[in-house]
């Protein structure tokens, strides 16, 4: 019979090996994903997922049982990506909210069913570290930009524009995979 996930949590506190191992093979999958989604590269995306899962494991006495585990988990990870990116640019470049081009409607969506999962995720990770990191937050995280604006210490104008940036980014790569696609 399975144990239910809290006795594998409770484990884990213990330092128990064989939880640990279940623990990981339950959410892999899950926060690789999301670490593949915020990296320009695999190779990047490994490093994040071995260090955060450390960190997991190292906090798991402070998971208080309330809420979701997988969600405790995934905040876990996202502060080791964005911890990540920072550290790699000093300064992650965002730029002024002073956007003096096209803004995209912020209810106007990115059309992301048009082409395959991994293409979308090809592209996404080629968006600059600044633009990728407001977009993921923003879709995948559903962060406000107060929250956002927050996590990062930028203001949320600058949020805001980042994300209207990255859509545009994200739209012209769709639509020029779009057109290849129709060739």
């Amino acid at each position: 019979m399975e144990e239910p996930i809290d006795y594998y949590i409770r484990k884990c506190i213990e330092n128990d090996r064989g939880a640990q191992q279940k623990i990981y093979q339950l959410y892999a999958p899950v926060l690789y994903g999301l670490c593949i989604k915020y990296m320009k590269n695999e190779e990047d995306a490994k490093d994040v997922f071995q260090e955060a899962f450390v960190v997991a494991f190292q906090k798991m006495n402070q998971y208080r049982f309330e809420g979701s585990f997988e969600g405790w988990l995934k905040r876990i990870f996202i502060n080791k990506l964005i911890e990540t990116l920072k550290k790699r640019k000093r300064d992650l470049l965002f730029e002024d909210e002073t956007f003096q081009g096209d803004i995209i409607d912020e209810e106007e969506d990115v059309d992301v069913y048009s082409i395959p999962k991994e293409k979308l995720v090809e592209c996404i990770q080629q968006l600059p570290d600044q633009y990728r990191l407001v977009f993921n937050l923003y879709y995948f995280e559903k962060m406000k930009h107060k929250e956002i604006a927050l996590a990062l210490n930028i203001s949320e104008g600058t949020s805001k524009s980042n994300l209207n940036r990255a859509k545009g980014n994200l739209q012209r790569r769709i639509a020029a995979l779009m057109a290849i696609k129709k060739d």
